[in-house]
């Protein structure tokens, strides 16, 4: 039987964790979880104690992407019904980040679908970024565009932005059976590109694609390997109208295994609960937070998350304090306490789509979920 209390601390004391270390945790019986959670939660209060970090994202482009990624309601062949557009203008992107940042967000994600930008892309998003940092001097900025060209992220860096986005989404192994239009070597590429031009890179993966458990750990290993400084962890989200709809292969203490073999495997990095967290997690979304400390706040790409008093409060009912917080309030217009749902946070893009993604158990209450998280 495995000693994760020992594991730990060896990992505290300067061993890496190793590759049967982080399937230990993945297959750790149930009746073991809250073991697994006392004993990897060690390092997340090592590296960030009591902090969980919100973001907000801006979907700056929905939709409309010629990428054939079988798990994507944006994709090429996707039949779901999801809400398509072209770029915001400034002001609506400006309008949506304030939003997001007055309900205590500290790092503003501008994401838009597509394969990659065009140099004209890039600099719109520059302009945006110029204009967000003149009025809020204090934030940060991630950006997730797509597959890079050269130069373009030494652009971006030019602009103001801290981080890049780019998922490597499962490991090597495992990716040509959910994509066809790129390869892995390309995620890996955009990675590497962002960070050579100083931009902080953010690289996670989506659990639940058909993946063994031993690509599940390959695929976190090829993240601190990469360098990713900040993990998102999607969980899939099997959209009617794409090739995964059906797809269950997760339960909520599967999720929170999955979470504290990252943090094993990662000790120090930023560790964000992505997409699917309210679907899969559930009600142990609280208990994940001992091991996370990144979530984001408000609406996913084309779907709205639980209201952020809901999410707020979750964070302080488990002793947890939002990231520069003080300097939030300082700046917030209206207290978070008193926001509606993440709906209410963003300015509309145009009308919701209705919601073809449901449960096993086809629960017809709860919020809209059509897409997945960057």
């Amino acid at each position: 039987m495995t000693d994760f209390q020992g594991l730990v601390d060896a990992v505290l004391a300067g061993t890496p964790a190793g590759d049967d270390d982080a399937r230990a945790v993945l297959l750790a019986d149930d009746e073991r979880l809250l073991e697994v959670v006392a004993a990897v939660g060690r390092l997340r209060r090592r590296h960030f104690g009591n902090t969980v970090k919100v973001n907000y994202l801006v979907n700056l482009k929905s939709g409309l992407c010629p990428e054939d990624c079988g798990y994507c309601s944006q994709a090429l062949g996707s039949d779901a019904p999801i809400l398509k557009y072209s770029w915001l203008s400034t002001e609506e992107t400006l309008a949506q980040a304030a939003a997001g940042l007055g309900a205590g967000a500290s790092r503003v994600c501008l994401v838009a679908s597509g394969r990659g930008p065009s140099d004209r892309d890039v600099e719109r998003v520059a302009d945006a970024v110029g204009e967000l940092r003149a009025r809020h001097p204090d934030v940060e900025v991630c950006a997730c565009l797509g597959l890079l060209r050269e130069g373009q992220a030494q652009r971006l860096a030019e602009a103001g932005v801290d981080a890049y986005n780019h998922n490597i989404n499962t490991a090597e192994s495992h990716h040509d059976a959910i994509v066809g239009t790129h390869t892995y070597a390309d995620r890996v590429d955009t990675v590497r590109k962002a960070a050579g031009a100083g931009l902080s890179p953010c690289s996670g993966l989506i659990a639940g694609l058909g993946e063994t458990d031993e690509q599940l750990v390959e695929a976190l290993f090829a993240l601190r390997e990469l360098g990713s400084e900040s993990i998102p962890v999607n969980f899939l989200m099997p959209f009617d109208g794409t090739p995964m709809a059906g797809t269950w292969e997760l339960t909520p203490t599967r999720c929170v295994r999955i979470l504290a073999a990252a943090r094993l495997v990662c000790p120090d990095r930023e560790i964000r609960i992505a997409g699917g967290r309210e679907m899969h997690l559930r009600s142990l979304q609280p208990i994940a937070l001992h091991l996370a400390n990144s979530i984001f706040l408000g609406d996913y790409l084309t779907s709205e998350g639980q209201e952020v008093k809901a999410d707020l409060e979750m964070i302080a009912d488990n002793g947890f304090v939002v990231l520069g917080a003080d300097r939030q309030r300082a700046r917030a217009t209206t207290p978070p306490a008193t926001q509606g749902t993440a709906g209410d946070l963003a300015i509309r893009r145009r009308a919701r789509a209705p919601s073809s993604c449901r449960t096993p158990d086809e629960r017809p209450a709860g919020p809209r979920r059509l897409s997945c998280r960057c």
